[in-house]
């Protein structure tokens, strides 16, 4: 597909804010994915491509963690191996099964999420007790959250920051910074599978692409720098603004109700 000069622009411009609002809470599909869809590009090629541009947001905001010793590699990489194992089935899985069900049901976890990100005790930025090793957490967490991000997807920075909070113990700056890791790998076992099926516009992948390392790279300093204080409502905000879309998505009468 060939596209104008005004019209890259404007995807790459959409893509920096993605990446920037992605390092911090996750939910930059948000934008991508309309964005992408505006421009005529049938559905499949969309995610795929989103996929791709995707990729280099996480990978930007994973190399500035790791950079800044904010990742803890002898007890994540279990968790990495089960995440890219489980994506990829998640990606095999969702051309056979239907996910209907995950789309109605999602919008009420998010709602969920979002409450246990504003009120619960444990998201700050001071360590608790651990309730999970490595393997256990990486089985759960890991194969868990990556088989949905590569079945269905949405959410999936909400899942895995919840998952080390609560389950790993971990500070709100050191979970977002594991939660982009994990993002990415799940994002290159999904990306792979649409390579493989021609479903990707390289073009426009590299140009937003660029937009997303940029914009990563700018979220994940004001991470390190502001910590729960800037996560905390992001993820707040994302996770309800996801769930109010879904549901309008999935429950339209909710609208004519409203109306």
């Amino acid at each position: 597909m060939e596209m104008e000069w005004m019209t890259l622009i404007m995807l790459f411009g959409v893509a920096l804010i993605a990446g920037f609002i992605d390092s911090i809470a996750g939910g930059g599909g948000l934008l991508t994915v309309p964005a992408l869809l505006s421009t005529g590009m049938p559905p499949a090629l969309v995610l795929g491509t989103n996929k791709l541009q995707s990729s280099f947001g996480s990978f930007s905001a994973t190399v500035y963690f790791a950079r800044r010793g904010m990742l803890e590699w002898p007890r994540i990489w279990p968790a990495v191996l089960c995440t890219f194992i489980g994506a990829a089935f998640g990606a095999l899985a969702v051309q056979t099964i239907d996910a209907s069900v995950l789309q109605r049901i999602l919008p009420f976890l998010l709602v969920v999420f979002a409450f246990y990100f504003m009120f619960s005790p444990r998201v700050s930025d001071a360590e608790s007790q651990r309730r999970l090793a490595p393997w256990p957490f990486a089985l759960l967490a890991g194969g868990g959250v990556g088989f949905y991000d590569g079945f269905f997807g949405p959410g999936t920075g909400s899942f895995f920051a919840i998952a080390f909070v609560a389950l790993a113990g971990y500070g709100m700056a050191r979970a977002t910074a594991h939660t982009k890791l994990l993002n990415f790998t799940s994002n290159i076992a999904s990306l792979l599978f649409f390579i493989l099926g021609g479903k990707v516009v390289w073009s426009v992948g590299f140009c937003m692409a660029l937009g997303q390392f940029i914009g990563a790279r700018l979220g994940s300093r004001l991470v390190v720098a502001k910590g729960v204080k800037l996560i905390r409502p992001l993820l707040v905000t994302v996770s309800l603004v996801m769930s109010v879309k879904l549901l309008v998505s999935q429950y339209p009468q909710l609208l004519a109700w409203l109306h």
